[in-house]
């Protein structure tokens, strides 16, 4: 059987910029530092819909409004980030647009955009389309990516 895959890029230049901190790092990550990440999601299908396509790439608002939602302008802040109660401060004194998160980093990224695009799939393509991988990358030397087997 064949298996048709096509992938979508949200690359840096479409601006999702976003601060955080990698506590646990003995490097400079463990200081805020931001990126305008970027974003690629593939998706696969054995069986393409009435277009002859994966998925309408056309229809994908709903994830682009997600990633702006969550990653556009943000201080990604994670939640055993023993530090967490002042960097939510900086959004309660209008200094950031804080999102807590369980963790951070591009593997926490890709897996967080996994799940919500996974299941955003699912429905839009009435489960015919899976999503194979999500790649995060915070420029072209650093990314990270999950997916399934």
């Amino acid at each position: 059987m064949k298996l048709y895959q096509s992938q979508k890029t949200y690359g840096n230049e479409v601006g999702f910029s976003c601060c955080f901190r990698q506590h646990k790092a003995t490097s400079h990550c463990s200081l805020l530092h931001g990126y305008s990440i970027g974003v690629r999601i593939k998706f696969e299908t054995e069986h393409l819909d009435h277009r002859h396509w994966v998925i309408d790439f056309g229809g994908m608002k709903q994830v682009k409004e997600f990633l702006e939602r969550h990653f556009d302008h943000t201080l990604l802040v994670a939640d055993d980030d023993p530090m967490k109660d002042e960097l939510i401060a900086l959004g309660s004194a209008g200094l950031a647009r804080v999102i807590p998160m369980q963790r951070v980093g591009c593997e926490a990224f890709a897996d967080f955009i996994f799940d919500y695009v996974a299941q955003w799939a699912a429905i839009e393509a009435d489960g015919r389309v899976r999503v194979q991988s999500v790649e995060v990358f915070e420029h072209g030397s650093n990314s990270a990516s999950v997916s399934v087997r």
